[in-house]
């Protein structure tokens, strides 16, 4: 059944094991497995709109046309979407975000898992939550995570092309009992100047850190498991970080380096350092950006918000949770 439009809502999530790398562009398959959570601020908005075969696709992002690589990254998934289902129709899609693009925010999770099912919707794609997940893959390896609410891990699965494609999929990981605060602490809301795809594709080719990491990240991904099971949070906390740093270090290492990693960053970390030697569990993640995360309990929460906005003044500091997955709002 298709629909002339559909909306969708997705939120960012924050990899606590990241996935850093593909081993395969063309179909967007991970080198490596990956773990996060998905928050409940900085929602997307997306609205997929059919219009008659022969007009050409439009793409808005907040209320202004696409350009550069996000037009052609949107455009790519909908000639996907149509040659999924045989259909020919043009389509319009609006996407409204809240959370800054290209910052290191986890834009393009939130983004291609609103546009994954919004488009599925309005082109009238019959799709389980695994299969949906796959697809939001093939916009962004962190949107197919950001289907689903809560903790999830996406499998990087084994081969390549379409073989890889069916067992590369998120799926939600259950751990009730932990629900901590991630305390977000904006420091630049501009746009990177490498884009993780960039960065991804020269510190694979060039980092000779590379492949340790990645290995080492399989065991983390093991412990960080056992470790929300049992809802330790200094256990997650410290797994997270390490994993997080040892990303950044191979970024470094890649030649030439890829630096995302700010002065500010670095004042933000070792307030965290701070933090925990004053008796306080907090614990620093970073994605592909200058931005920081901490992990801390909810209790601590507003403590943690505090003593960044004293290290950091001017940044902008706001406390998640965990979230929901993506939703259909409207079906038209």
């Amino acid at each position: 059944m298709t629909t002339d439009a559909a909306t969708a809502v997705a939120h960012p999530n924050i990899a606590l094991i990241k996935y850093w790398g593909k081993r395969d562009e063309e179909w967007m398959i991970p080198a490596v497995d990956s773990l996060s959570l998905t928050l409940d601020v900085f929602p997307t908005t997306t609205t997929v709109r059919l219009a008659p075969a022969g007009q050409p696709d439009r793409v808005l992002l907040d209320g202004r046309p696409a350009e550069g690589e996000i037009e052609k990254r949107v455009l790519v998934f909908l000639d996907m979407l149509r040659a999924r289902t045989g259909r020919r129709e043009a389509a319009v899609v609006d996407t409204r975000n809240t959370v800054p693009t290209g910052a290191g925010l986890a834009s393009s999770a939130s983004g291609f898992a609103a546009l994954a099912a919004a488009g599925a919707a309005a082109f009238g794609l019959d799709a389980g939550p695994a299969a949906l997940s796959r697809l939001a893959r093939r916009g962004s390896v962190s949107a197919a995570r950001s289907i689903f609410g809560g903790w999830a891990i996406c499998h990087a699965g084994s081969g390549s092309g379409a073989e890889a494609d069916l067992g590369s999929f998120a799926e939600p990981i259950a751990a009730p009992d932990f629900d901590p605060a991630l305390v977000i602490v904006v420091l630049n809301a501009g746009p990177k100047a490498v884009s993780s795809r960039a960065g991804m594709r020269r510190t694979t080719e060039t980092s000779p850190l590379y492949r340790a990491w990645a290995d080492a990240g399989r065991a983390d991904l093991a412990e960080m498991r056992t470790a929300l099971a049992r809802a330790d949070l200094d256990q997650v906390g410290e797994i997270a970080e390490r994993n997080a740093l040892g990303m950044h270090a191979t970024m470094l290492a890649a030649r030439p380096a890829v630096r995302y990693l700010s002065a500010a960053t670095l004042t933000v970390l070792d307030a965290v350092l701070a933090l925990r030697a004053a008796g306080t569990s907090a614990y620093a993640t970073m994605d592909a950006g200058p931005n920081v995360k901490i992990l801390c309990s909810r209790t601590d929460a507003a403590l943690v918000a505090d003593e960044m906005r004293a290290a950091a003044p001017g940044c902008r500091v706001l406390t998640a949770h965990r979230g929901p997955g993506v939703r259909l709002e409207a079906v038209r």
